[in-house]
């Protein structure tokens, strides 16, 4: 049984066949989803979403591209709205400095903004960092002195540094499709070397599908490719990789309730 920790189900990618979808990936081994929110303001479409399925959650927060659109959320109003059932994680916040959508300061406000209400909850934060690897190390160590908060580095593809900053701070790692890229060894390589209580897989669907499937729509139930070659990285069986990341999502995403 394998969990995708990060997918996007509300997106028009999958509007004409999300049965489908959750049905291949439940068939897949898939036992669990996690759909994530990128605006406030269309937290209500996937929310609907993860009620529709039993086997799917989500999060709700704003994505560090739509920051300065929603400057005026308040980690009081994530805190509301987090208090539904099916809400098990904040975000995706962060920052993203490759396409800089969103003017840096906005980013950084609703990064802390999300960390606040990581805090107050203690659901998870999922964390979007892209060429930002410095100044997300400084917010989240400047943030953890005010009160320690639940955090994972979502589809990670930073360098050692941040994956090392991240654990020390007690955050985990989670990786999608990229770590399975022929041009990726160095990525395996940080893989390897992250402590294995602290490992993640997802798909980031509909983006980044795994080998063999590069190029086409991704879907949760390509999770598993990127298992696979997690467990390979990090030298064990594709059952105890399975095993270990599917433990490490309960602890993390403690509100998701464990069968």
């Amino acid at each position: 049984m394998l969990v995708d920790s990060h997918c996007h189900l509300d997106f028009p990618d999958f509007a004409e066949e999300r049965d489908a979808i959750v049905s291949r990936a439940l068939e897949t081994g898939i036992g669990w989803m996690v759909t994530i929110s990128t605006r406030v303001k269309t937290f209500p479409r996937v929310l609907a979403i993860a009620e529709a399925y039993e086997q799917v959650y989500c999060s709700v927060g704003t994505h560090p591209h739509n920051a300065a659109e929603e400057l005026d959320v308040t980690a009081d109003q994530l805190v509301r709205l987090a208090q539904h059932q099916k809400v098990v994680a904040i975000g995706e916040a962060g920052l993203d400095y490759f396409y800089d959508k969103a003017p840096r300061d906005a980013q950084a406000k609703g990064f802390r903004t999300h960390i606040a209400a990581a805090r107050i909850t203690g659901l998870p934060l999922v964390i979007h960092a892209r060429d930002a690897d410095a100044d997300v190390a400084a917010i989240l160590e400047d943030e953890m002195g005010k009160g320690t908060f639940p955090f994972v580095l979502h589809c990670f593809s930073s360098g050692r540094g941040l994956a090392e900053a991240g654990v020390a701070l007690g955050g985990y790692v989670s990786f999608s499709g990229i770590l399975t890229f022929k041009r990726s060894d160095e990525l395996r390589e940080i893989a390897a070397h992250v402590p294995r209580d602290r490992l993640l897989v997802e798909t980031d669907a509909p983006y980044l599908a795994p080998q063999p499937f590069r190029g086409k729509r991704n879907e949760p139930a390509y999770v598993k490719e990127t298992a696979a070659v997690l467990a390979k990285a990090i030298g064990v069986a594709d059952k105890e990789i399975a095993e270990i990341t599917t433990d490490n999502f309960f602890r993390l995403f403690s509100k998701t309730p464990r069968p």
